[in-house]
């Protein structure tokens, strides 16, 4: 499936953005060469290009037709396992909002609150991506009718032209792409 092979491209660019996390954080947890505002960057990051793009085709396309088609699946609680793992991470990344605010105010202890919601976000972030990859995925292309895996492709395909239109790939890969350069990963 195409729409499968391009959210396994977009999990290689969230895996990349998780190497900066940790080096930005230890850098913050040690107090030296790390940046503040590159957080807002992150955040930014996360909640358009992973959870926007990346988890709004999975939401509303994939996993909505997977529970729709594969009643098995429905009933097992993975999807639903799958969706509490994309709020709880829509969680970190309001906690880590509010660490980097408090912290820009002078609050040099907010540094545990960044630390602790930016490492949670990027442990759960690898755990799911590698659940996603090699058992959602797997199970999708397995287990659904050609015409399905079709009308999925379809409408990620349009949600991806819409990003493109707007650049959306293109910002985010570059934000990317600069702090990997930055924090030299």
């Amino acid at each position: 499936m195409e729409s499968i092979r391009i959210m396994v491209e977009e999990h290689t660019n969230v895996l990349r953005m998780l190497k900066v996390i940790r080096k930005i954080c230890y850098r913050l947890l040690i107090n030296e060469g790390f940046d503040i505002d590159d957080f807002p960057k992150i955040i930014d990051f996360v909640r358009t290009y992973t959870d926007k793009l990346h988890h709004g085709k999975e939401e509303d396309i994939l996993f909505k037709t997977m529970e729709e088609e594969l009643e098995k699946l429905a009933k097992s609680g993975a999807i639903t396992g799958m969706l509490i793992e994309h709020d709880n991470g829509r969680l970190y990344m309001a906690n880590l909002e509010k660490g980097v605010k408090s912290f820009k105010e002078g609050n040099d202890k907010a540094r545990l609150d960044i630390i602790a919601n930016a490492i949670c976000y990027a442990d759960l972030l690898e755990r799911h991506i590698d659940k996603e990859n090699n058992v959602m995925y797997t199970f999708a292309e397995r287990m659904l009718a050609d015409d399905i895996k079709e009308f999925i492709d379809e409408e990620s395909n349009k949600i991806d032209e819409e990003a493109s239109k707007i650049g959306t790939q293109e910002k985010y890969l570059a934000i990317l792409k600069e702090l990997e350069k930055k924090y030299e990963i």
